[in-house]
């Protein structure tokens, strides 16, 4: 059991919880979690929500390996407005934003975001811990190294999980520091990890449930799945599944997915399995 309280907007997990993604970006490397116009924007967002979401995340950078490091300015032209008609739509969803940018978080809780999802895990922006404390929203920390440029040279580890592990304990009571009181911890698959690694970290989830916070899972769709299977992105649901279904039994609190239904169906499946 745990809450998140963005300005008094609570999330309480019982169970396991949804986050949807809505990418408002042109080249994300999943085509389907793409937005056009603003109805495909709704009409993506409605359906979601119906499928099961708890979360929908907002993102305007692509974190593709190789992907363009875009600025803020084009961040906040790309997801603001789509944070507003959402907000404007669906008065009680539950929005995310996913930046490693302050003054992009500050803004976008301000057009309605409850909870700001940082990749970098605050090590992009030097300002954005303490830019979280002052809006008093939930955070989630992500382990990287490097950039989505830069990421995939950056993985060597002597022990991935201990590395990880290490990158929390610190990062952690960093969070504590700057005032953030809701601190969730993603282990950022595929973000300078090879399919080894992932995998090593999808075994031993269950070990960084010491640190006493929420663990979000972020396998949709990635690589891991599609190029062990010999198949593209728009092919890996299945495979989405299984290894989303493998985190909950390790401990995961929170799917990150494109599918929300399949991952609420893994979420009902499972706990009556425990029962």
């Amino acid at each position: 059991m745990f809450t998140l309280n963005g300005r008094g907007r609570l999330r309480t997990g019982g169970s396991p919880l949804v986050m949807s993604i809505i990418n408002s970006t042109p080249d994300s490397f999943y085509g389907g979690s793409r937005t056009g116009n603003d109805k495909d924007l709704l009409d993506q967002a409605e359906k979601m929500l119906q499928d099961g979401a708890d979360i929908l995340d907002i993102g305007g950078q692509s974190t593709r390996p190789g992907a363009e490091w875009v600025g803020e300015e084009e961040e906040l032209r790309r997801i603001i407005p789509h944070i507003t008609l959402l907000k404007q739509h669906f008065p009680d969803a539950f929005l995310s934003v996913d930046t490693w940018y302050s003054r992009v978080a500050q803004e976008a809780v301000a057009a309605g975001v409850s909870l700001i999802n940082d990749v970098s895990g605050g090590q992009q922006d030097p300002g954005m811990l303490s830019m979280v404390g002052g809006l008093g929203v939930p955070y989630v920390c992500m382990h990287m190294k490097g950039t989505p440029a830069t990421m995939n040279k950056e993985a060597v580890y002597e022990d991935v999980t201990k590395e990880v592990l290490d990158f929390f304990i610190t990062r952690t009571e960093d969070c504590r520091q700057a005032g953030i009181h809701d601190v969730i911890l993603d282990p950022g698959m595929g973000f300078a990890k090879t399919h080894g690694h992932n995998l090593e970290l999808l075994h031993n989830l269950s070990v960084f449930r010491m640190l006493g916070r929420p663990i979000l899972l972020g396998v949709s769709r990635k690589s891991t799945i599609y190029k062990l299977l010999g198949i593209t992105p728009e092919e890996a649901l299945n495979g989405t599944t299984v290894l989303n279904t493998l985190g909950l039994l390790n401990g995961a609190d929170i799917l990150r997915v494109h599918d929300p239904k399949e991952a609420r169906q893994a979420i009902l499946l499972m706990e009556a399995y425990k029962k």
